[in-house]
């Protein structure tokens, strides 16, 4: 009898060393397990992610910069900042051990805030009273290489992913990829014979060559050093067949192509030392047949006008150099996203061929005030003003740049035949993809992927940075984003399969769509009694204009009965349409709160009285099988 009373406590103690055991073991065997219920599973990282961080060669560091107590009146950024941890959370997680983060917190005047500052990281401010908030992250890899992100915008987050997976990547494997490019523009400077004088290299190049190994190739040669791995063709004039050849087979072997062609090719001076040299002045370039093989037309002959992307404005607008803001950006791809503005002269126009199998995605294309011109009316151009003549805007927006990914097959039947060079007259060069091993009819299981521009000018300094002496040296700044886009497609296409893979995320903060939809319908309500309003207002003071015009001028300062009546008509109906406007506002404000609590008994209700039903359904159900067993025995 005594033993009894201590039978129930036994039995919860138990019970608590069975759940910490239970805990303990489900840590230890469901470590890194997840379950991701979000709509555009956002705390699943993509597949190309997890594949970068299990191959990272080096091991990688990353420094998680955010002010605390900056932010405290910032729901916004604070919220942005835990989704930013959670990524993070999950990519150290599936690095095996290679990345590691340490989050800080920059107070003001501190070791923390100086470290952050001399990582380059932004500071901005807030309010009038001095105070920055820090939001970024820094990297560093085991060979003191150092790469930031100066400041994490909100407004970026559904690039959040492939931002931090690219800079994972290129610290975890630091070697420098080498870019091949393929030029008959004279970009690296040097003696113009037509102006007299030394002209510096082009800023873009010069920028490529920073981020990347840059290797020239010229064009009269066979074949395409196997060492490449991305190939960068800046107007390529009559190219010889071998080497088109040379880049069809480049291509469907799976290497990476950004070609750059134009109908006017503004800096082409034409061959120097030829007197022919004027009349080849902004020649065009193309990839002929090639283009056809990946399912794109490209005309030489016509060039684009646009009068709403046109530069400059009434006499002065010059519709044949085109200034593209974010509305004529692909802001769903990685190359073009987030950018203001990049410029295009004498551009031509891409197009997807009916029926081809390559996937064809626009990055950059005109406004609907575009038209064709024929090419030589740019070529020979003495008055931007003439281009306006005859110029009907036909409503089509036109591609201005693409990617084209997909099947493809090879534009030649086989290799072209190559006259052999007298022997003893040749040194031995790089192995080519001409000497590759046998003819690629059809790309690889994973498609082509280049990135075309229908223009070449818009590498020029003129179309994007303005160069200024200061204390001895050149200061480069920039008012266009040509140079970005350049960089953000060879950086993209450098990227391996994984990072190109990466898919730019959703973002975490959900709208209610349902509140949103039903004060867009008590606006227009709103706004039709309002004009309503304004209609009647009309209609009564042309009322008064006409019973004033009626009288004598005598008369002119005192209002008639009929006046006075009309007045105060009209002072009663404003009164009642403001009512009105009143209960449109009243009603909106009742569906919210209607919508919130129907929200909240889901949320709050539903749950419990689920895990009552299924309760009592299942004590019933093991009742009715105990009087069912009961029953059995009674009757045995």
């Amino acid at each position: 009898m005594m033993k009894k009373p201590l039978m129930p406590a036994a039995t919860l103690v138990l019970l608590a060393v069975f759940f910490a055991a239970l805990t303990v073991l489900s840590a230890k065997l469901f470590s890194g397990a997840r379950l991701d219920l979000t709509q555009d599973k956002l705390y699943t990282l993509s597949q190309g992610t997890r594949n970068i961080l299990e191959g990272l060669d080096e091991p990688v560091k990353l420094y998680r910069f955010f002010s605390e107590e900056p932010s405290r009146e910032l729901p916004q950024i604070r919220s942005y900042a835990k989704r930013v941890d959670e990524l993070l959370g999950e990519m150290v997680d599936r690095s095996n051990g290679k990345l590691s983060v340490q989050r800080i917190d920059p107070v003001a005047f501190s070791e923390q805030e100086d470290e952050a500052a001399r990582f380059g990281l932004q500071a901005v401010p807030i309010g009038a009273s001095g105070i920055t908030l820090y939001l970024g992250i820094a990297g560093t890899n085991s060979l003191d290489e150092v790469q930031t992100m100066p400041f994490l915008q909100p407004q970026k987050e559904q690039f959040l992913e492939y931002d931090l997976a690219k800079m994972i990547s290129s610290l975890g494997k630091p070697e420098k990829k080498t870019i091949g490019v393929l030029s008959s523009l004279e970009m690296q400077g040097g003696f113009d014979p037509a102006a007299q004088s030394v002209t510096d290299p082009w800023v873009i190049r010069e920028q490529l060559s920073q981020l990347f190994t840059l290797q020239d190739i010229d064009p009269q040669t066979e074949g395409i050093p196997k060492e490449i791995d991305l190939l960068v063709l800046i107007h390529p004039r009559d190219l010889p067949e071998p080497m088109l050849y040379s880049i069809d087979q480049f291509v469907l072997a799976g290497g990476r192509l950004v070609a750059f062609m134009d109908p006017v090719a503004e800096s082409d001076q034409g061959t120097p030392g030829d007197p022919m040299a004027q009349m080849q002045r902004g020649s065009p370039s193309t990839l002929g047949k090639l283009l056809a093989a990946w399912g794109v037309d490209f005309d030489v002959n016509r060039v684009l006008g646009d009068l709403q992307f046109g530069i400059g404005s009434g006499q002065n607008r010059h519709i044949g150099i085109l200034s593209v803001p974010p509305e004529g950006l692909n802001t769903d791809d990685i190359i073009s996203a987030d950018l203001e503005v990049v410029n295009f002269s004498s551009v031509g126009w891409l197009q997807p061929i009916e029926g081809a199998g390559t996937s064809f995605e626009v990055l950059a294309q005109s406004s609907e005030n575009a038209a064709p011109l024929d090419a030589s009316r740019l070529r020979f151009l003495t008055n931007p003003a003439d281009l306006m003549q005859d110029f009907n805007p036909t409503g089509e927006r036109y591609a201005l740049a693409a990617r084209v990914t997909g099947p493809a097959a090879s534009a030649f039947e086989q290799a072209p035949e190559v006259e052999a060079e007298p022997e003893g007259e040749t040194e031995p060069e790089a192995e080519t993809e001409n000497e590759s091993a046998g003819h690629i009819k059809a790309a690889t299981a994973q498609g082509i992927n280049v990135v075309l521009y229908a223009d070449t000018d818009m590498l020029t300094d003129r179309l994007w940075v303005q160069k200024q002496p200061f204390l001895g040296q050149v200061i480069v700044n920039s008012f266009a984003d040509n140079g970005n886009i350049v960089v953000n497609s060879v950086d993209n296409l450098l990227g391996d399969v994984d990072l190109i893979s990466i898919r730019t995320r959703a973002s975490s903060s959900r709208p209610f769509e349902r509140v949103d939809a039903l004060q867009l319908k008590a606006e227009e309500s709103y706004r039709a009694t309002e004009e309503r309003l304004q209609l009647e207002l009309a209609e009564t003071e042309a009322r008064l204009t006409e019973l004033q015009s009626a009288r004598g001028e005598e008369d002119l300062l005192v209002l008639t009965d009929e006046q006075q009546a009309e007045v105060q008509r009209f002072m009663d109906r404003k009164l009642e349409i403001r009512k009105e406007l009143r209960q449109v506002q009243h009603d909106l404000q009742s569906d919210i709160d209607s919508l919130g609590t129907r929200l909240k008994l889901f949320n709050i209700a539903l749950v419990p009285v689920l895990v009552i039903l299924l309760a009592a359904f299942f004590g019933w159900r093991r009742r009715a099988l105990q009087n069912q067993s009961s029953a059995g025995v009674k009757a045995a």
